[in-house]
């Protein structure tokens, strides 16, 4: 797995899901189309950009350069890498037919096909030390999983930071070590206690 300094962001969770098996870094959904109806999503994505860089990487069809020309529209040009996989004929393992135009996207590519596309974009290794990582453990301690009320409290505190209403837990995790160090997450939700 290759630590990378900045984030990705993809169409869908099985995108995701290939590229978090190779890069060890935020990644981030469109969920397709859905990111164009999403202002709190596309300011994350801002962020991202603003303070560590954002790869796109989308498929290679017609619907994946919709999809990245909306983000080359909304983002801003410092910060935001390119990454293209090729044209390759076929069908995912999981569908029963190919998609309409008949192409591989990012989540049938062979692994080294996506490193390469990354490399080529100049994705770079992360090496700086960024302090300790905010963790599934400290989510469950703040009650923000595994308890009756997790998802009525990240809700709020997804709101009150501006992130995504659709993140899951795991999406808030990975948002929240993009914005901001462990120390300032148990302080704003000790405040949130404390109120």
């Amino acid at each position: 797995m290759i630590a990378l300094r900045q984030a990705v962001v993809v169409e869908g969770r099985y995108d995701k899901n290939a590229l978090a098996q190779l890069v060890d870094a935020p990644i981030f959904e469109t969920r397709g189309f859905g990111v164009m109806n999403d202002p709190a999503l596309v300011a994350l994505l801002r962020e991202a950009a603003e303070t560590r860089g954002l790869i796109i990487l989308t498929d290679s069809d017609g619907a994946g350069f919709v999809i990245r020309n909306y983000l080359k529209g909304v983002l801003p040009k410092k910060g935001v890498y390119h990454a293209y996989i090729p044209d390759l004929p076929g069908k995912e393992r999981r569908k029963r037919v190919p998609g309409r135009e008949g192409l591989l996207g990012v989540e049938g590519m062979r692994p080294e096909v996506l490193l390469r596309a990354l490399q080529n974009a100049g994705a770079e290794p992360d090496a700086a030390p960024r302090g300790p990582a905010i963790t599934k453990a400290d989510l469950y301690a703040a009650g923000l999983s595994g308890g009756r009320e997790s998802e009525k409290k990240r809700k709020a505190l997804q709101k009150r930071l501006g992130l995504p209403a659709h993140l899951s837990a795991n999406g808030l995790l990975q948002a929240l070590n993009l914005l901001c160090t462990r120390e300032a997450f148990l302080a704003e939700i000790n405040i949130e206690e404390a109120t």
